[in-house]
């Protein structure tokens, strides 16, 4: 994988040029969490999701001759009440969340890179408000898997609501990092149905209450790379339609 695909791995006179000429930069912001995902899965699993579909979409954007997009340095932290019950789960506020956000893309967007995405892979409902708002606060884009016609897209595990360290997530891990899968463990998990937004709904705050005592929901004695990389593709898909519109003009009339 060609560093020059990571905004960080630059030199600062490199990073400079970019804003004189040549294609458009879009930078990608890569957002996770460090929680349990079931005795299979790791800590790092929605920042491991995060940050491949930042660089798919910069390598397939690579030739391209309008955009080129780079991949921000991850943050790795997010808000993880659910979790707070599991050895490995470390949760930060969402004022800090926010507020981290928000300085990362001014900083950036005050040196000239008008065109930034958040892209996040975290779904609990206090991280999603976070960075909807920080994205709002900070005028740039974010590829929001939870909204239902970009949900729709992906696959019926993850529409089902079950989908924690289950065979959508588990997928993806083995698409991209197989090793740090626990295959063994991974084989011997019986499917577990919960769906996480109705209960959520229900006003269950946390793993526990809603059954997932091993930290994990769905399938993922089912997941494989082969599912894994088609639903990388998906999403990396998703995130370069939603950079295209950040950087192109409406049609006129």
């Amino acid at each position: 994988m060609p560093s020059s695909i990571h905004f960080a791995d630059l030199t600062s006179p490199r990073a400079r040029a970019m804003l004189d000429s040549g294609p458009v930069p879009v930078l990608l912001l890569p957002v996770g969490a460090v929680e349990p995902h079931g005795p299979h899965a790791p800590l790092r699993t929605d920042s491991i999701i995060s940050t491949a579909v930042c660089e798919r979409a910069a390598i397939e954007l690579s030739g391209d001759p309008k955009i080129r997009a780079l991949v921000l340095p991850e943050i790795g932290f997010g808000v993880t009440h659910y979790a707070a019950a599991f050895t490995g789960a470390v949760t930060i506020s969402e004022d800090t969340l926010h507020a981290l956000i928000v300085e990362i893309c001014s900083s950036l967007r005050a040196q000239g890179f008008r065109h930034q995405v958040i892209v996040n892979s975290h779904f609990e409902p206090a991280q999603v408000a976070t960075l909807r708002r920080a994205a709002e606060t900070a005028h740039v884009g974010l590829l929001d898997l939870t909204r239902r016609t970009v949900a729709e897209q992906l696959t019926e595990e993850f529409k089902s609501g079950a989908s924690h360290a289950g065979r959508y997530e588990t997928s993806l891990v083995l698409a991209t990092h197989p090793e740090l899968i626990e295959t063994d463990v991974m084989r011997m998990l019986p499917a577990l149905r919960v769906n996480m937004p109705a209960a959520m709904a229900a006003g269950q705050t946390d793993f526990l209450a809603m059954g997932m005592d091993r930290g994990y929901c769905g399938a993922p004695a089912e997941a494989t790379a082969r599912e894994g990389d088609a639903t990388l593709a998906t999403l990396a898909a998703l995130l370069i339609d939603l950079i295209r519109a950040q950087i192109e003009p409406e049609p006129g009339p």
